[in-house]
């Protein structure tokens, strides 16, 4: 086996994870017990390795490349893989530990994931929890994510997608937007209300309103002059300040329907459903961090 890495080489690396994470020379030189100067030769070695760029350097601070952010998420996985083998063979990996990147859209981070993360900390409490809440798409290899959690299956097959979920859709407005509107009685009537809006961040299309008719799922596509686009929350926000009809997962109006701040409409067409996913990529040895979050935050969901 040919040999590619040296022990200075690995540790540049480090010194580079360290910079990276900090946004200092100076900074990664104190957490790693070495000179500034050191860190600078240190990524001036990898950088003639590679022929790129790393760092844009200013008198003030440091900021990675693109090339230098995708190198640097390669290599903290790989860091972190190295130091879960230690671990495992020394047998400190009894408890899990190291930190854990999930990423998960927004309703379903503030409204099930978020709130968990309190009781799995007080469990393990030697794992660090980074939490990317966004709608955008990420890539695990190029961004360093551990798990992430999306509305749909991935058409990638290097993932594996566990299903959490069917999260009941309703449809709502507040009892003042009620007052001024009247109530909608059946499909037809909602071209006659203001049925705020979601664009999808991926396309910019709007996604269709889901109901059941005639013992059937289909889809409707509303009008509305309102819209919003990469948060979801914005949607039921107008709806809850009257300005008019939501459809929207349960899940986040529940409370507001229970105090009758929100009214459900249509329930007769209701029962529709979408499923969010428990995403991460396939290995042979998943480390206990990702294999402890994921029983946990399946066993929690499942109690639901």
């Amino acid at each position: 086996m040919k040999r590619y890495f040296d022990d200075v080489l690995l540790g540049s690396i480090e010194l580079f994870c360290f910079a990276a994470e900090l946004g200092s020379f100076t900074a990664a030189a104190t957490a790693a017990g070495v000179t500034p100067a050191a860190v600078s030769r240190s990524i001036a070695r990898l950088e003639e390795r590679l022929g790129v760029r790393l760092f844009v350097r200013t008198t003030r601070q440091i900021r990675l490349t693109d090339g230098g952010r995708v190198y640097f998420e390669q290599c903290r996985q790989a860091l972190a893989q190295l130091t879960d083998a230690e671990r495992q063979v020394t047998g400190a990996q009894a408890k899990p530990a190291g930190v854990l990147r999930i990423s998960a859209p927004t309703p379903y981070a503030h409204y099930r994931l978020l709130p968990l993360l309190g009781e799995f900390r007080r469990k393990y409490p030697e794992v660090t929890l980074d939490i990317h809440v966004s709608n955008r798409n990420i890539d695990f290899a190029d961004e360093g994510y551990d798990l992430a959690i999306r509305g749909r299956a991935p058409a990638d097959s290097n993932l594996i997608a566990r299903k959490l979920e069917d999260a009941e859709l309703v449809l709502a407005a507040s009892p003042a937007y009620l007052k001024r509107h009247g109530k909608p009685r059946k499909l037809e009537d909602l071209d006659k209300h203001e049925c705020i809006q979601f664009e999808l961040p991926s396309t910019g299309k709007r996604v269709p309103w889901q109901f059941m008719q005639d013992g059937a799922a289909i889809d409707m596509v509303t009008n509305g002059g309102l819209s919003c686009s990469e948060d979801i929350l914005g949607t039921v926000t107008l709806a809850r300040a009257g300005a008019g009809l939501t459809h929207t997962y349960r899940f986040i109006i529940e409370h507001d329907l229970a105090r009758g701040d929100l009214v459900e409409l249509l329930p007769q067409h209701g029962g529709t459903s979408r499923p969010f996913f428990l995403l991460y990529p396939h290995a042979r040895h998943l480390s206990l961090r990702v294999r402890t979050f994921v029983d946990f935050l399946v066993e929690k969901v499942a109690r639901r």
